[in-house]
């Protein structure tokens, strides 16, 4: 009876960490690998399905089907968390002309266009920074190091043309715009 329970729970984590796995992957742009997950995932829905079909007799069976569920988009979004797929641009609105962050950035490796802006109090300094989402926890942190108080937002841009990155999107480019 246990045993059934944690095959039902366990059949669901799989299934439902590949469907959220395959949608970002689908997202992103990576086609491919998520066809070829989506083939691992209909089999894994299949095998638990007909598990808790044939053991319908038990509610308990059910709800250990609907707790794998909630668990595996859980677990699906941690993993893609992890995988952190894609690039960010990072926009940093600092209150003072007169600030070495631009170079800063730059010097850590960072592409960063720079403009100024009027803000409710004054002048304002504005950078934009495109990097790898696997990278913005890095990125905010040297932002915070040199000028706390700035206002941060970030967003992730669906299309590249251009500029510092390129050579390194090219792959990327090519590849979301043949889909």
């Amino acid at each position: 009876m246990i045993f059934l329970i944690l095959t039902i729970i366990g059949f669901n984590i799989l299934y439902m960490a590949s469907v959220t796995l395959r949608t970002i992957l689908v997202i992103k742009g990576y086609s491919l690998i998520a066809s070829f997950l989506s083939m691992f995932e209909v089999f894994v829905y299949l095998m638990g399905l007909t598990i808790v079909l044939d053991n319908l007799d038990n509610p308990i069976n059910v709800f250990a089907y609907c707790m794998g569920w909630g668990i595996g988009v859980y677990f699906g979004s941690k993993i893609e968390e992890y995988m952190a797929l894609g690039y960010v641009t990072v926009q940093i609105v600092v209150d003072s002309l007169e600030h070495e962050l631009p170079s800063y950035l730059r010097n850590h490796g960072y592409g960063v266009t720079s403009w100024y802006g009027d803000g409710k109090n004054g002048k304002r300094l504005i950078l934009q920074v495109l990097t790898k989402r696997n990278n913005e926890k890095n990125l905010l942190y040297l932002i915070n190091e040199l000028s706390p108080q700035s206002f941060v937002i970030s967003y992730e841009p669906k299309y590249f043309k251009g500029g510092f990155w390129v050579n390194r999107l090219k792959g990327n480019f090519v590849r979301n715009n043949k889909n």
